[in-house]
């Protein structure tokens, strides 16, 4: 009998050797599972708006991964205004899966050479000085400094944050 290694196990040790490879100073956390952002952010000892929260999407008929801090929500009108698209929506459970072999809440802020998808993340990811996420599981997360995040990931950045209302 092999030991198969689930997917979550391999997305980790990608971002972890990837990490190593370029060497980059991180911090890792293992923790119980988290469900929510503010789970996350208190099992890691870091303020929610550090947190990456990573969204799969698909707009118009392509899926792009979009990087928010975990304290906004995406603004779907301001997505499709930018690409010049009538519809958009988050991947459902099992388009998630399907395509990544990762549940929601586990999903890291990567595109190549992690997930296979187009990366691109609010003006509010650049504006902190460090990236906390989930790391392809609900246990393990990274932390990690802005500058190493950007240069390795090079998303996009564009303003796709909620405006708070008051």
């Amino acid at each position: 009998m092999t030991n198969k290694i689930e997917p979550t196990d391999v997305i980790h040790q990608r971002i972890i050797t990837w990490l190593d490879k370029e060497d980059i100073d991180y911090r890792t956390v293992h923790h119980p599972p988290t469900r929510t952002s503010q789970e996350s952010a208190q099992a890691r000892g870091e303020s929610i708006k550090v947190g990456g929260k990573a969204l799969l999407m698909k707009v118009g008929k392509e899926f792009r991964l979009f990087v928010i801090s975990a304290a906004l929500k995406a603004d779907n009108a301001a997505i499709r205004a930018h690409f010049g698209e009538k519809k958009s929506r988050f991947a459902s459970r099992d388009e998630l899966y399907e395509m990544t072999g990762l549940v929601p809440g586990c999903v890291p802020p990567f595109g190549e050479p992690i997930l296979p998808f187009p990366l691109f993340c609010d003006a509010s990811i650049p504006a902190n000085e460090k990236i906390a996420f989930n790391a392809g599981s609900l246990t393990d997360s990274v932390i990690m400094r802005m500058d190493d995040y950007l240069r390795l990931a090079q998303p996009e950045v564009l303003n796709f944050a909620e405006t708070p209302t008051e």
